[in-house]
Protein backbone atom coordinates (compact mmCIF):
# COMPACT_ATOMS: atom_id res chain seq x y z
CA UNK A 1 0.00 0.00 0.00
CA UNK A 2 2.78 2.38 0.76
CA UNK A 3 4.80 1.76 -2.26
CA UNK A 4 0.97 2.10 -4.61
CA UNK A 5 0.96 5.46 -2.16
CA UNK A 6 4.54 6.64 -3.04
CA UNK A 7 3.69 6.09 -7.21
CA UNK A 8 0.20 7.54 -7.02
CA UNK A 9 2.01 10.97 -5.35
CA UNK A 10 5.16 10.75 -7.98
CA UNK A 11 2.44 10.48 -10.85
CA UNK A 12 0.33 13.52 -8.95
CA UNK A 13 3.53 15.60 -8.97
CA UNK A 14 3.83 15.15 -12.12
CA UNK A 15 0.67 15.99 -13.51
CA UNK A 16 0.56 18.51 -11.35
CA UNK A 17 4.20 19.97 -12.65
CA UNK A 18 2.50 19.45 -16.49
CA UNK A 19 -0.74 21.33 -15.48
CA UNK A 20 1.51 24.01 -14.52
CA UNK A 21 3.82 24.53 -17.14
CA UNK A 22 1.59 23.19 -20.32
CA UNK A 23 -1.75 24.33 -19.19
CA UNK A 24 -1.91 27.19 -17.01
CA UNK A 25 -0.01 29.59 -19.13
CA UNK A 26 -2.34 28.87 -21.72
CA UNK A 27 -5.94 29.28 -19.62
CA UNK A 28 -5.36 33.06 -20.06
CA UNK A 29 -5.69 32.66 -24.03
CA UNK A 30 -8.53 30.26 -23.58
CA UNK A 31 -10.96 32.62 -21.59
CA UNK A 32 -9.47 35.43 -23.57
CA UNK A 33 -10.64 33.95 -26.71
CA UNK A 34 -13.98 32.52 -25.76
CA UNK A 35 -14.92 36.20 -24.11
CA UNK A 36 -14.45 38.07 -27.23
CA UNK A 37 -15.46 35.47 -29.33
CA UNK A 38 -19.40 35.52 -26.87
CA UNK A 39 -19.05 39.42 -27.30
CA UNK A 40 -18.60 39.81 -30.62
CA UNK A 41 -21.05 37.00 -32.00
CA UNK A 42 -23.91 38.28 -29.12
CA UNK A 43 -23.66 41.88 -29.49
CA UNK A 44 -22.52 42.02 -33.32
CA UNK A 45 -24.84 39.30 -34.87
CA UNK A 46 -27.35 38.80 -31.90
CA UNK A 47 -26.57 35.35 -31.60
CA UNK A 48 -27.28 33.69 -28.23
CA UNK A 49 -25.11 32.55 -25.74
CA UNK A 50 -25.65 28.34 -26.54
CA UNK A 51 -25.41 29.20 -30.16
CA UNK A 52 -22.04 30.02 -29.96
CA UNK A 53 -20.93 27.80 -27.39
CA UNK A 54 -21.86 24.97 -29.42
CA UNK A 55 -20.71 26.68 -32.69
CA UNK A 56 -18.07 29.80 -32.46
CA UNK A 57 -16.24 28.26 -29.25
CA UNK A 58 -16.77 24.68 -30.24
CA UNK A 59 -13.15 24.09 -30.05
CA UNK A 60 -10.32 22.07 -28.17
CA UNK A 61 -9.69 23.58 -24.71
CA UNK A 62 -11.86 27.17 -25.46
CA UNK A 63 -15.26 25.19 -24.57
CA UNK A 64 -13.09 24.87 -21.50
CA UNK A 65 -14.60 28.06 -20.63
CA UNK A 66 -17.32 29.30 -18.62
CA UNK A 67 -18.96 32.62 -20.12
CA UNK A 68 -21.33 35.12 -18.92
CA UNK A 69 -23.10 38.39 -20.89
CA UNK A 70 -24.00 41.13 -19.40
CA UNK A 71 -26.39 42.88 -21.94
CA UNK A 72 -27.05 45.70 -19.86
CA UNK A 73 -23.62 47.15 -19.53
CA UNK A 74 -22.19 45.56 -23.09
CA UNK A 75 -20.00 42.98 -21.88
CA UNK A 76 -18.99 39.41 -21.34
CA UNK A 77 -16.49 37.70 -19.03
CA UNK A 78 -14.89 34.07 -19.41
CA UNK A 79 -13.14 31.80 -17.43
CA UNK A 80 -11.61 28.59 -17.25
CA UNK A 81 -12.95 26.37 -13.92
CA UNK A 82 -12.93 29.92 -12.01
CA UNK A 83 -8.98 30.76 -13.32
CA UNK A 84 -7.88 33.60 -15.82
CA UNK A 85 -11.22 35.48 -15.95
CA UNK A 86 -11.19 37.85 -19.08
CA UNK A 87 -13.58 40.79 -20.09
CA UNK A 88 -14.75 41.78 -23.43
CA UNK A 89 -16.88 44.75 -23.70
CA UNK A 90 -18.70 45.94 -26.91
CA UNK A 91 -18.89 49.28 -28.35
CA UNK A 92 -21.13 50.57 -30.93
CA UNK A 93 -19.26 51.19 -34.19
CA UNK A 94 -15.90 49.32 -32.67
CA UNK A 95 -16.96 45.84 -31.63
CA UNK A 96 -16.11 44.09 -28.88
CA UNK A 97 -12.66 44.61 -27.64
CA UNK A 98 -10.46 42.04 -24.94
CA UNK A 99 -9.66 44.31 -22.44
CA UNK A 100 -7.31 44.30 -19.46
CA UNK A 101 -7.28 45.39 -15.68
CA UNK A 102 -5.94 48.51 -16.87
CA UNK A 103 -8.58 49.95 -19.51
CA UNK A 104 -10.48 53.32 -18.39
CA UNK A 105 -14.09 51.67 -19.58
CA UNK A 106 -15.12 55.53 -18.78
CA UNK A 107 -13.10 57.06 -20.99
CA UNK A 108 -14.20 58.93 -24.05
CA UNK A 109 -13.58 57.01 -27.57
CA UNK A 110 -14.38 58.06 -31.40
CA UNK A 111 -16.41 56.02 -33.63
CA UNK A 112 -16.62 55.66 -37.38
CA UNK A 113 -18.80 57.80 -39.25
CA UNK A 114 -20.92 56.00 -41.49
CA UNK A 115 -22.86 56.59 -45.15
CA UNK A 116 -25.47 54.51 -46.39
CA UNK A 117 -26.26 54.04 -50.16
CA UNK A 118 -29.78 55.26 -51.14
CA UNK A 119 -30.83 54.61 -54.37
CA UNK A 120 -33.19 52.55 -57.04
CA UNK A 121 -30.63 50.04 -58.06
CA UNK A 122 -31.07 46.39 -57.04
CA UNK A 123 -28.02 44.00 -55.17
CA UNK A 124 -25.01 44.34 -55.86
CA UNK A 125 -24.42 48.31 -56.55
CA UNK A 126 -28.03 49.07 -54.51
CA UNK A 127 -30.42 48.64 -51.78
CA UNK A 128 -32.84 47.43 -53.28
CA UNK A 129 -33.40 43.29 -53.68
CA UNK A 130 -31.16 41.12 -56.07
CA UNK A 131 -33.12 40.50 -59.35
CA UNK A 132 -33.93 37.52 -60.76
CA UNK A 133 -31.79 36.75 -63.53
CA UNK A 134 -31.45 33.16 -65.57
CA UNK A 135 -28.47 32.78 -67.76
CA UNK A 136 -28.87 30.21 -70.38
CA UNK A 137 -25.22 28.47 -70.08
CA UNK A 138 -25.81 27.71 -66.48
CA UNK A 139 -26.94 24.21 -65.59
CA UNK A 140 -28.52 24.98 -62.42
CA UNK A 141 -29.57 21.68 -61.57
CA UNK A 142 -25.71 21.22 -61.14
CA UNK A 143 -25.09 24.41 -59.66
CA UNK A 144 -28.10 23.49 -56.67
CA UNK A 145 -26.53 20.48 -56.09
CA UNK A 146 -22.68 21.52 -55.56
CA UNK A 147 -24.15 23.93 -53.70
CA UNK A 148 -26.35 21.78 -51.52
CA UNK A 149 -22.96 19.73 -51.15
CA UNK A 150 -21.52 22.27 -49.38
CA UNK A 151 -23.42 21.62 -46.42
CA UNK A 152 -23.66 19.06 -43.48
CA UNK A 153 -26.73 16.70 -43.66
CA UNK A 154 -28.81 17.25 -40.34
CA UNK A 155 -27.37 16.38 -36.79
CA UNK A 156 -24.06 16.18 -39.06
CA UNK A 157 -21.01 18.32 -37.87
CA UNK A 158 -18.40 17.64 -41.06
CA UNK A 159 -18.23 20.70 -43.42
CA UNK A 160 -20.09 22.87 -40.95
CA UNK A 161 -20.81 25.67 -43.77
CA UNK A 162 -23.06 28.88 -42.38
CA UNK A 163 -23.76 30.11 -46.16
CA UNK A 164 -22.62 30.12 -49.59
CA UNK A 165 -23.45 32.93 -52.16
CA UNK A 166 -22.42 32.69 -55.97
CA UNK A 167 -22.14 35.47 -57.84
CA UNK A 168 -21.76 35.49 -62.13
CA UNK A 169 -21.96 38.57 -64.10
CA UNK A 170 -22.65 40.59 -61.17
CA UNK A 171 -25.98 38.09 -60.67
CA UNK A 172 -26.35 36.31 -57.30
CA UNK A 173 -27.40 32.32 -59.09
CA UNK A 174 -27.34 30.64 -56.11
CA UNK A 175 -27.71 31.62 -52.42
CA UNK A 176 -27.94 29.21 -49.16
CA UNK A 177 -27.85 29.31 -45.62
CA UNK A 178 -27.38 26.69 -42.57
CA UNK A 179 -29.54 27.00 -39.86
CA UNK A 180 -30.33 30.21 -37.96
CA UNK A 181 -27.90 31.91 -40.83
CA UNK A 182 -29.85 34.78 -43.83
CA UNK A 183 -28.75 37.14 -45.67
CA UNK A 184 -28.63 39.41 -42.62
CA UNK A 185 -25.95 37.69 -40.41
CA UNK A 186 -22.67 39.16 -39.95
CA UNK A 187 -19.83 36.54 -39.92
CA UNK A 188 -16.34 37.18 -38.75
CA UNK A 189 -14.16 36.63 -41.98
CA UNK A 190 -10.83 36.14 -40.20
CA UNK A 191 -7.75 36.72 -42.07
CA UNK A 192 -10.33 37.85 -44.56
CA UNK A 193 -9.95 41.29 -42.73
CA UNK A 194 -6.30 41.41 -44.62
CA UNK A 195 -7.05 41.22 -48.05
CA UNK A 196 -9.62 44.39 -46.47
CA UNK A 197 -6.16 46.18 -44.51
CA UNK A 198 -4.02 45.77 -48.29
CA UNK A 199 -7.11 47.52 -50.12
CA UNK A 200 -6.74 51.16 -48.13
CA UNK A 201 -3.35 51.31 -49.46
CA UNK A 202 -4.27 50.55 -53.05
CA UNK A 203 -7.23 53.53 -52.61
CA UNK A 204 -4.53 55.54 -51.15
CA UNK A 205 -1.79 55.23 -53.76
CA UNK A 206 -4.27 55.95 -55.93
CA UNK A 207 -5.32 59.31 -54.58
CA UNK A 208 -1.60 60.03 -54.86
CA UNK A 209 -0.74 59.80 -50.75
CA UNK A 210 1.59 57.31 -50.24
CA UNK A 211 4.26 55.13 -52.68
CA UNK A 212 4.53 51.38 -51.44
CA UNK A 213 7.46 50.43 -52.85
CA UNK A 214 9.39 53.20 -50.33
CA UNK A 215 10.65 51.69 -46.90
CA UNK A 216 8.10 51.03 -43.99
CA UNK A 217 7.59 54.77 -41.51
CA UNK A 218 8.40 52.66 -38.71
CA UNK A 219 11.11 55.00 -36.62
CA UNK A 220 11.97 52.75 -34.61
CA UNK A 221 14.11 50.86 -37.93
CA UNK A 222 15.68 53.64 -38.92
CA UNK A 223 19.21 53.27 -37.60
CA UNK A 224 19.30 48.83 -38.46
CA UNK A 225 18.73 46.38 -41.02
CA UNK A 226 15.10 47.04 -40.43
CA UNK A 227 15.23 50.30 -42.80
CA UNK A 228 15.11 48.66 -46.34
CA UNK A 229 12.24 46.88 -45.38
CA UNK A 230 9.25 48.45 -47.88
CA UNK A 231 5.76 48.56 -47.59
CA UNK A 232 5.42 46.79 -50.29
CA UNK A 233 7.29 43.99 -47.97
CA UNK A 234 5.39 43.67 -45.98
CA UNK A 235 1.80 43.75 -48.33
CA UNK A 236 3.76 40.97 -49.49
CA UNK A 237 4.57 38.89 -45.88
CA UNK A 238 8.20 38.95 -46.89
CA UNK A 239 9.27 41.23 -44.79
CA UNK A 240 12.34 38.89 -43.44
CA UNK A 241 10.75 40.22 -39.72
CA UNK A 242 10.58 36.95 -36.86
CA UNK A 243 7.33 36.06 -36.23
CA UNK A 244 5.67 32.68 -34.95
CA UNK A 245 1.79 32.31 -36.18
CA UNK A 246 0.75 29.32 -34.64
CA UNK A 247 -2.52 28.72 -32.68
CA UNK A 248 -2.02 25.24 -31.05
CA UNK A 249 0.12 27.60 -28.04
CA UNK A 250 1.36 30.28 -26.80
CA UNK A 251 3.23 32.13 -29.89
CA UNK A 252 3.45 35.81 -31.27
CA UNK A 253 -0.13 35.82 -32.86
CA UNK A 254 -1.67 34.59 -29.76
CA UNK A 255 0.22 36.80 -27.64
CA UNK A 256 -0.85 39.78 -29.97
CA UNK A 257 -4.53 39.16 -30.03
CA UNK A 258 -5.43 38.14 -26.49
CA UNK A 259 -2.92 39.88 -24.30
CA UNK A 260 -1.46 42.79 -26.37
CA UNK A 261 -3.03 46.49 -25.71
CA UNK A 262 -1.51 48.18 -28.72
CA UNK A 263 -1.53 45.29 -31.28
CA UNK A 264 0.21 47.45 -34.47
CA UNK A 265 3.24 46.87 -32.22
CA UNK A 266 3.74 43.37 -31.84
CA UNK A 267 5.65 42.66 -35.06
CA UNK A 268 7.39 45.99 -35.19
CA UNK A 269 9.09 44.92 -32.13
CA UNK A 270 10.51 41.92 -33.94
CA UNK A 271 14.19 41.63 -35.01
CA UNK A 272 14.77 40.68 -38.89
CA UNK A 273 15.62 37.16 -39.39
CA UNK A 274 16.46 37.60 -43.43
CA UNK A 275 17.14 39.74 -45.57
CA UNK A 276 13.78 41.84 -47.18
CA UNK A 277 12.28 40.07 -50.01
CA UNK A 278 14.02 36.63 -49.58
CA UNK A 279 11.51 34.48 -46.83
CA UNK A 280 7.91 34.55 -47.47
CA UNK A 281 6.24 33.97 -43.66
CA UNK A 282 2.71 34.54 -42.95
CA UNK A 283 2.10 36.98 -40.23
CA UNK A 284 -1.16 38.39 -38.55
CA UNK A 285 1.46 40.94 -36.60
CA UNK A 286 2.14 42.33 -40.08
CA UNK A 287 -1.07 43.26 -41.17
CA UNK A 288 -1.83 45.01 -38.02
CA UNK A 289 1.24 46.77 -38.08
CA UNK A 290 -0.04 47.94 -41.80
CA UNK A 291 -2.90 48.77 -40.05
CA UNK A 292 -1.03 51.56 -37.65
CA UNK A 293 1.03 52.86 -40.90
CA UNK A 294 -2.28 53.48 -41.95
CA UNK A 295 -3.24 55.09 -38.71
CA UNK A 296 -0.16 57.75 -39.38
CA UNK A 297 -1.67 59.04 -42.33
CA UNK A 298 -4.13 61.25 -41.05
CA UNK A 299 -3.67 63.61 -38.78
CA UNK A 300 -6.41 62.49 -35.97
CA UNK A 301 -7.59 59.57 -35.41
CA UNK A 302 -11.44 60.47 -36.17
CA UNK A 303 -9.78 60.55 -39.81
CA UNK A 304 -8.59 56.74 -39.66
CA UNK A 305 -11.34 55.50 -38.27
CA UNK A 306 -14.05 57.62 -40.66
CA UNK A 307 -11.63 56.78 -43.87
CA UNK A 308 -11.70 52.72 -43.47
CA UNK A 309 -15.00 53.23 -43.99
CA UNK A 310 -15.91 55.92 -45.98
CA UNK A 311 -13.56 55.17 -48.92
CA UNK A 312 -14.23 51.15 -49.04
CA UNK A 313 -17.24 49.75 -46.74
CA UNK A 314 -19.77 52.62 -47.34
CA UNK A 315 -18.80 53.60 -50.84
CA UNK A 316 -19.78 49.87 -52.25
CA UNK A 317 -22.81 49.47 -49.67
CA UNK A 318 -21.36 47.23 -47.35
CA UNK A 319 -23.26 48.38 -44.77
CA UNK A 320 -23.15 45.23 -42.64
CA UNK A 321 -19.28 45.76 -42.37
CA UNK A 322 -17.58 46.32 -39.54
CA UNK A 323 -13.96 46.16 -38.66
CA UNK A 324 -13.04 45.79 -34.71
CA UNK A 325 -10.72 47.54 -32.51
CA UNK A 326 -7.65 47.05 -29.92
CA UNK A 327 -7.36 48.89 -26.73
CA UNK A 328 -5.18 51.60 -28.35
CA UNK A 329 -8.23 52.51 -31.10
CA UNK A 330 -6.32 50.65 -34.07
CA UNK A 331 -8.17 48.32 -36.50
CA UNK A 332 -7.30 44.67 -36.23
CA UNK A 333 -6.62 44.53 -39.84
CA UNK A 334 -5.64 40.94 -39.57
CA UNK A 335 -8.55 39.32 -37.85
CA UNK A 336 -11.46 41.06 -36.49
CA UNK A 337 -13.67 42.01 -40.14
CA UNK A 338 -17.28 41.26 -39.76
CA UNK A 339 -19.99 41.77 -42.64
CA UNK A 340 -23.31 39.62 -44.63
CA UNK A 341 -22.36 37.29 -46.21
CA UNK A 342 -23.87 39.28 -49.71
CA UNK A 343 -21.47 41.91 -48.13
CA UNK A 344 -18.43 39.94 -48.15
CA UNK A 345 -19.55 39.35 -52.10
CA UNK A 346 -19.72 43.01 -52.74
CA UNK A 347 -15.79 43.11 -52.07
CA UNK A 348 -15.24 39.97 -54.29
CA UNK A 349 -17.04 42.32 -56.85
CA UNK A 350 -15.07 45.10 -56.43
CA UNK A 351 -11.56 43.06 -57.53
CA UNK A 352 -13.66 41.29 -60.25
CA UNK A 353 -13.92 44.63 -61.51
CA UNK A 354 -10.44 45.63 -61.14
CA UNK A 355 -11.40 48.51 -58.57
CA UNK A 356 -14.23 49.64 -60.25
CA UNK A 357 -17.79 49.82 -58.64
CA UNK A 358 -20.65 51.12 -60.87
CA UNK A 359 -18.41 53.54 -62.60
CA UNK A 360 -16.23 54.66 -59.76
CA UNK A 361 -12.32 53.93 -59.59
CA UNK A 362 -11.93 53.04 -56.20
CA UNK A 363 -8.19 51.91 -56.81
CA UNK A 364 -6.18 51.78 -60.21
CA UNK A 365 -6.83 48.27 -62.64
CA UNK A 366 -2.93 47.46 -62.10
CA UNK A 367 -3.83 47.45 -57.88
CA UNK A 368 -6.28 44.19 -58.70
CA UNK A 369 -3.13 42.61 -60.50
CA UNK A 370 -0.48 43.76 -58.14
CA UNK A 371 -2.30 41.49 -55.08
CA UNK A 372 -2.87 38.82 -57.17
CA UNK A 373 1.00 37.93 -58.72
CA UNK A 374 2.61 35.73 -56.49
CA UNK A 375 5.60 37.03 -54.21
CA UNK A 376 8.76 35.61 -54.13
CA UNK A 377 9.18 32.34 -51.85
CA UNK A 378 5.70 31.55 -51.47
CA UNK A 379 4.90 28.90 -54.01
CA UNK A 380 2.27 30.90 -55.89
CA UNK A 381 0.49 30.67 -53.37
CA UNK A 382 0.65 34.00 -52.22
CA UNK A 383 0.26 37.57 -53.41
CA UNK A 384 -0.51 41.01 -51.44
CA UNK A 385 -3.02 40.32 -48.30
CA UNK A 386 -4.24 37.92 -50.90
CA UNK A 387 -4.20 33.87 -51.76
CA UNK A 388 -3.34 32.42 -54.87
CA UNK A 389 -4.04 29.83 -57.12
CA UNK A 390 -1.18 30.41 -59.34
CA UNK A 391 0.71 27.37 -58.55
CA UNK A 392 -2.13 24.95 -58.83
CA UNK A 393 -3.23 24.14 -55.04
CA UNK A 394 -6.71 23.85 -56.08
CA UNK A 395 -5.75 21.36 -59.02
CA UNK A 396 -9.11 21.28 -60.65
CA UNK A 397 -9.70 25.16 -60.35
CA UNK A 398 -8.51 27.65 -62.64
CA UNK A 399 -5.13 29.14 -61.64
CA UNK A 400 -6.45 32.56 -62.07
CA UNK A 401 -8.32 32.86 -59.34
CA UNK A 402 -7.32 34.75 -56.46
CA UNK A 403 -8.94 34.93 -52.94
CA UNK A 404 -9.62 35.90 -49.11
CA UNK A 405 -9.41 33.29 -46.86
CA UNK A 406 -9.70 33.25 -43.07
CA UNK A 407 -9.54 30.63 -40.39
CA UNK A 408 -12.25 28.11 -40.56
CA UNK A 409 -12.94 28.08 -43.52
CA UNK A 410 -14.04 31.51 -44.46
CA UNK A 411 -13.46 32.49 -48.47
CA UNK A 412 -14.14 35.22 -51.09
CA UNK A 413 -12.90 33.78 -54.14
CA UNK A 414 -12.88 35.55 -57.01
CA UNK A 415 -12.58 33.95 -60.71
CA UNK A 416 -11.56 36.58 -63.89
CA UNK A 417 -11.66 34.39 -66.08
CA UNK A 418 -15.41 33.37 -65.19
CA UNK A 419 -16.90 36.54 -64.23
CA UNK A 420 -18.03 34.82 -61.31
CA UNK A 421 -17.44 35.23 -57.36
CA UNK A 422 -17.98 32.20 -54.94
CA UNK A 423 -18.30 33.04 -51.56
CA UNK A 424 -18.24 30.48 -48.60
CA UNK A 425 -18.54 31.23 -44.87
CA UNK A 426 -17.90 28.02 -42.37
CA UNK A 427 -16.39 26.47 -38.89
CA UNK A 428 -13.97 23.85 -40.74
CA UNK A 429 -10.67 24.10 -41.65
CA UNK A 430 -11.30 20.35 -43.35
CA UNK A 431 -13.96 21.60 -46.01
CA UNK A 432 -13.15 20.57 -49.59
CA UNK A 433 -12.95 23.99 -51.73
CA UNK A 434 -11.07 21.80 -54.26
CA UNK A 435 -14.61 20.04 -54.88
CA UNK A 436 -16.70 22.59 -53.96
CA UNK A 437 -15.47 25.35 -56.57
CA UNK A 438 -14.86 22.56 -59.26
CA UNK A 439 -18.20 21.44 -58.88
CA UNK A 440 -19.81 24.80 -59.69
CA UNK A 441 -17.69 25.97 -62.33
CA UNK A 442 -18.55 22.40 -63.83
CA UNK A 443 -22.09 23.94 -63.67
CA UNK A 444 -21.64 26.18 -66.62
CA UNK A 445 -21.88 24.37 -69.75
CA UNK A 446 -19.15 24.99 -72.35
Amino acid sequence: MKKFLKVFAVLLLILLVYLRIEIYPQLDLISGFSAKSVASGHFIDGRSLLTIEQGDNDIDKIDWATNKIDDSQYYVTSAVYGLKKRKAIYREGLGATLINDDFDVTKPYDVPKRTKINNNLPYPFGNLEAKDTVFDNVDYKKLKAAVNNAFDAKEEKLKRTRSVIVIYKDKIIAESYAFGFNKNSKILGWSMTKSLTATYFGILQKQGKIDIMKPAPIVEWKNDERSKITLNDLLHMNSGLEWEEDYSKISDVTKMLFQAEDMTKSQAEKPAKYKPNTHWNYSSGTTNLLSGILRKQFKTHQEYLDFWYSSLFDKIGMSSALTETDMAGNFVGSSYGWATTRDWAKFGLLYLHKGNWNGEQLFDESWAKYVATPTASSNGRYGAQFWLNAGGYFPDVPKDMFYCSGYQGQMVAIFPSQNLVIVRMGLSEDFDFNKFLRDVIGSFKK
